[in-house]
Parts: C-alpha cells; structure tokens; sequence
C-alpha cells in the first residue's frame, strides 16, 4: 500500500468511526481540497453539523457533507418544487435556478438571499430536506452579467470534468509527504523592482507553488513581459497549485499559458477573483488579436483554467499541497482582492504575500486585514512606496472641482480607468456627487467592459464596505451604480458624436492606461480642444502612452488602425492620485506597525526601484525600525530571478 492510499485510509476509517449510522454514509471522497462525505439521510447534515465540525478538527481537514445523488429529487421535479416554495416569499422563475450536481447545490438567484435564512433558516432547510439538494442562494444583480451567467451554464454543463480535477487535486493533497527534507525557498519570477508580470514561485521539498502568474504587455522586451519560470527550467506539469491574488491582468494574464503547456493543478481565488479574471482573460485575448499580438493561448485555455478554479472565502484555512495551508484575507485592492498566508509544514514556516492592497479608506471597499495567526515573512507590495498621496476628502475635492470647472467652460472630461476597481470608485464619487448637487446632472457615458465588471460588483454587495453595500440592498433608487446619469455604450460610432457635441458629459473609458480600448480612441479625438480635461485615477506604469501624457509630453503617437497619428495635447491633463488601491508610502508603513504579530523578515516587491529604496530607507530608520520592529528585522529587496532561502 502506498503513502496516498495510508493517508485515505487512515482519513476514511476516521469518518466512518465518527459518523452515526443513520447518516447513511454512501461513501467518501477526496475532492479537491475537501473531503466530501455523501449521506442518504438529509435531515442528519441539517441537526448534527457539530459532528462535522469535530471531526474535521480532529483530522484537521475541510469535510463537506453533501446529500449522495440516489436520495436527491430529480432536478425537473426539484425545479417546480423549489419555485413553488420561493414564490411565497419572493419573485422567482425556473431561469432562476440551476443544479451544480458536481456539489448537490442548487443556485437560486432571487433579489435578496437573506430570506432564505429569516425565520431559523426555514426557506432553506425546507427546501433541502424536501429535495436533497443544499441550497446556494445568491443575489440576482441589478446589472445582467454576461459572464457570471455563461460561466454558471459552463461549469454546470462539464460537471463530469469538473468532478475529475477536483478528485485528481484531493489525490495529490491528501496524502504523505515523500521528502522529510525542510527546506523552504522563493525565487521572484516577475514583479520585484517593476510593476507588471507579477509571480513568485513557492518550493518546499514536497511542493512547488506558483503565488500569481500575471502579464506585461508594455514591457520593452518579449521576455519582460511573462514571468521568468522559463529560467528556472521547471514545466508547468511539476506545479502543484497557483495562488491567484486577485484578477488584474499583471497578475492573472498568463494563468491560461500553464495550462496550455501542461499544467493540470488547481488555481485558489475567491468566486469574484475567478468571475473578473474570465472577464479579463476574454477582453485580453480580443485585443490582443484585433491589435495583431497574439497572446501564447486561446480562448479555450481561459475556459480550462475556470474548470480548475478552486473558489475560497475570506478566512477558510485550505490545505492546497501536503505540507501547505493556504488562507485567504481581504486586501481591499479591488472586488475579490486577498491576501495569502501560507502555513508550511507542521509550523515550519509562515508566509504572508499581501499582493496589491490597500491600507486605507476607500468609498468601494474595506481595507486590508492585520490580524494572522502567525507570519514570519511578508512579502509586501511597494507600488507607491516613495508617494505619499493626498488623504481621501482632499482627492474627491480635487477631483469634482476639475470636472465642475471643465463643465463651466463646456468642455469634456475623459476619465481613463482600470476596468476592475478604479471605474467603480469613481462612478460612485460622481453618483454621490450628482445627488447631492456638488455636480450638476450630465450624462456619465461609459463604456469599454466597466458595465460588466459594475454587474459584477452588484452580485457580491457582501465584498463592498458598509455604506456602498447597503446602498446595492435598499434597490435602484439608492444603488449608486445604477445611478440615472450613467449611460452605457456599445459599439464605436457614437463616439464622435459625443465628442463633437456641444453639450459637456463626461467619459469613463478603459484602458486606465491608455494602452489600448475605447478610451485611446477618446483621447485622440479630445486631446486637441482646450476646454477638455484628462484626468488619469490610477498609477501609469514606465512606458505606456498614460505615463508619457501624465509627465507632460505635448505630442504623442497614436496607433489609428494601422497607421500612427500624432496627437497634439491641449486638454488639460491631471492626476489625481487619492483614488488609489494601493497604499502609499505612510500607509505600508502604518501596516507595518499594525500588522500582528509581527513578522522577523520583510521582503518587498511590485514596485519601481526608486518606489523600493525610498520605502526601504523608511522602514531602516533606525527610529522606525527600534519602535516596529525591537525584535530586531530582516529586510530584503530582491530583483528577477533572485531566490531567496526563508528556511534551509
């Protein structure tokens, strides 16, 4: 008998001797990251969950109990069962629900799920114990997603291959670890003294973990803008899992490459990381074809690494390799932002990697955790290291007398955006704004893919602050981003016809950057006219056509189908840096002191180098570093390709 099957067996025999038997256990499978127990009795998961839970602590392992297939209604049968018990209390039709039988859920999409759980769940436990079927409620958004509801009819149509990668990845966690060797090493892929292709690889003696995988299409050499894994000489197959932090393209864009050349593991992100980062992937393929700069994967590489995406909450403690736990942490970045803490070994080592985060307030989402059971390195972002932003009323203040003073002169204001996080902040500024008549009522046009990724937002009001999340509950009248000024557009030919309108408006367009998308085109057309303003809401990496305008140049190329036309800027260009999701340089250093407990070795990244050596400097002070860090720290700014050994 080999290590795995001990392992199972030992894991089995604990369950079975743990579970009464009227649980009617059918059998028990390792799926994924879960163990999942199979019962015929559904009242047994509904009154002993208490049961579970020891178990699982006693093992140590994430158990899931799901109701087995023979004691579920058939799903047609189940169907008009369950829309005539939510018809009761809410509006619903049979579009509104679909079985994952991968899982035995039921996703019923209703416009508050909180009735389900009203009442000592009572919804909810009738509908699962009159059908076998766990129900997942979920919120019907405002905004029709495109992507939400092709991803949901996509994963449900290969549930046989769904539950093949999930049982394949539960057979190489779930087992013995081969090497007693305790060794622990990172080595910086992409992303360490540059923003852009972020990846870190993670090796113990038993596991090799890819922390993001991201893209650079600006960088100046082909190799610049992939992560470096082809240095180390390691194939995709020798991976055992990738940790993705979140769904901007500098750090997910080349996810879809792995599985193309080989790999065959696990991506770990929240359900919203894994619904923008489709979204992104999609939208980058697109471009990338119609600019002619194919990327090194297709369409259905994208759709093979969303049927290996394993989706986690805040907070879940996930083993991912046999001698690695994973948690997630918000990092209020962006929507599905986190943080990743990994437990290696039986207390050999803890790693924190922030990612992007945002130590800060913000109008979109909360900031970024502090508390940890245990970091001995943090791996910090260092983006804005060497700025210190305007605080938050100052930014929104400079930000709305611009667009005020623009509208007074009839002029335009174009707001380039990050699809993901800054667009949305921004629409809820002015939303607010408008209402309380610190702006006048103009239409906001918007468009690129920001209206998919709002939809987004509006069906996980649970990952948004307090305010903005109430707001998203109380209906269309309050949700800011269904606000009456917003208006939304498809296709290219309107846009000379706002541009050329006497009327002003303002655009919200992507790319952020001015890189490529609607919002180049925008710029070209307004860059001319003296009236017009810019303003630029988020960072502008070295290189792209956004840094370029932001530092001053007056005269700028831009590719107009296949040929370059040079634009001559005389709109009014600001930068309003306060809107940011990243954390400048005081906030890294307010997260140093808060975070706990406090780590021995700090290694930063995800920064230009004057950024690095400016927050370096900070963090050596020897004031700072005695008051932070008595214990003494070890501070290390690492470039492509170093490896750095945590444990040896």
């Amino acid at each position: 008998m080999g290590f795995t099957d001990q392992v199972r067996r030992r894991i089995v025999e604990e369950i079975y001797k743990n579970i009464p038997r009227d649980a009617q256990v059918v059998n028990v499978e390792f799926e994924g990251p879960e163990i999942a127990v199979y019962v015929a009795n559904v009242e047994f998961i509904m009154k002993h969950e208490d049961i579970v839970k020891s178990i699982a602590r006693s093992i140590r392992k994430r158990i899931v109990v799901r109701v087995h297939e023979s004691a579920r209604l058939q799903e047609r049968e189940a169907l008009k069962k369950i829309v005539k018990l939510v018809s009761q209390v809410s509006k619903i039709s049979e579009d509104n629900v679909t079985f994952d039988k991968v899982l035995g859920e039921v996703v019923i999409r209703v416009p508050d799920p909180r009735i389900f759980f009203q009442n000592g769940k009572e919804l909810f436990n009738k509908i699962f114990s009159e059908t076998g079927w766990r129900p997942r409620p979920v919120r019907e958004p405002p905004l029709k997603s495109k992507i939400l509801e092709s991803a949901l009819r996509f994963l449900v149509a290969e549930a046989d291959y769904r539950r093949k990668v999930l049982r394949a990845v539960g057979e190489r966690i779930h087992r013995e670890p081969i090497f007693k060797d305790t060794y622990l090493r990172i080595t910086a892929l992409g992303g360490f003294q540059e923003v852009g292709r972020s990846a870190i690889l993670v090796e113990t003696a038993e596991s090799k973990i890819l922390m993001d995988f991201g893209y650079n299409p600006s960088a100046p050499l082909l190799k610049q803008t992939m992560p470096r894994i082809d240095a180390l000489g390691i194939k995709p197959e020798e991976i055992d899992a990738v940790v993705l932090t979140h769904a901007h393209l500098d750090h997910c864009g080349l996810i879809p490459f792995l599985y193309k050349y080989g790999y065959e593991g696990p991506v770990y992100a929240t359900q919203a990381t894994r619904d923008l980062m489709v979204l992104l992937q999609l939208d980058l393929l697109d471009i990338s074809k119609r600019e002619g700069k194919p990327l090194p994967y297709d369409v259905k590489d994208v759709h093979k690494a969303l049927l290996h995406t394993i989706p986690l909450r805040y907070g879940e403690v996930t083993d991912i390799a046999p001698d690695v736990r994973l948690t997630l942490y918000e990092a209020g970045h962006v929507l599905g932002s986190a943080m990743v803490h990994l437990h290696v070994g039986q207390g050999l080592h803890n790693i924190v990697y922030t990612g992007d985060f945002k130590f800060g307030k913000t109008r979109l989402l909360r900031k970024a955790n502090t508390q940890f059971p245990r970091v001995d390195t943090l791996i910090m972002e260092s983006t804005y290291g060497g700025v210190v932003q305007p605080n938050r009323a100052e930014a929104e203040a400079k930000f709305i007398d611009i667009i005020k003073r623009t509208v007074e002169r009839k002029g335009k204001v174009l707001i380039p955006a990050l699809a993901v996080g800054r667009a949305q902040e921004v629409m809820v500024i002015i939303a607010l704004a408008m209402q309380s008549g610190q702006l006048p009522e103009i239409p906001v046009y918007i468009e690129g893919m920001i209206n998919e990724v709002t939809a987004i937002h509006t069906a996980y009001p649970e990952l948004l602050s307090r305010d903005i999340r109430e707001k998203v509950y109380s209906g269309p009248s309050e949700n800011p981003f269904t606000y009456k000024a917003f208006k939304v557009m498809e296709g290219k030919t309107a846009r000379s016809e706002i541009v050329e309108s006497e009327e002003p408006c303002i655009i919200i367009a992507t790319s952020g950057m001015l890189t490529g998308g609607p919002a180049v085109e925008y710029f070209r057309l307004m860059a001319p006219d003296p009236k017009n303003s810019l303003i630029f809401v988020n960072y502008q990496v070295e290189g792209t056509l956004g840094r370029k305008v932001r530092d001053g140049l007056k005269n700028v190329n831009v590719v107009v189908g296949d040929k370059l036309e040079t634009v001559s800027i005389n709109m009014e260009v600001y930068s309003v840096e306060g809107f940011s999701g990243h954390s400048d340089h005081k906030q890294l250093l307010a997260y140093l002191a808060y975070i706990n407990p406090k780590p021995k070795r700090v290694i930063l990244n995800h920064g230009e180098p004057q950024a690095i050596k400016a927050l370096a400097s900070s963090i050596l002070n020897k004031k700072f570093k005695s008051k932070v860090f008595p214990q003494g720290l070890e501070l290390y700014t690492p470039r492509v390709l170093d490896a750095l050994a945590l444990v040896n």
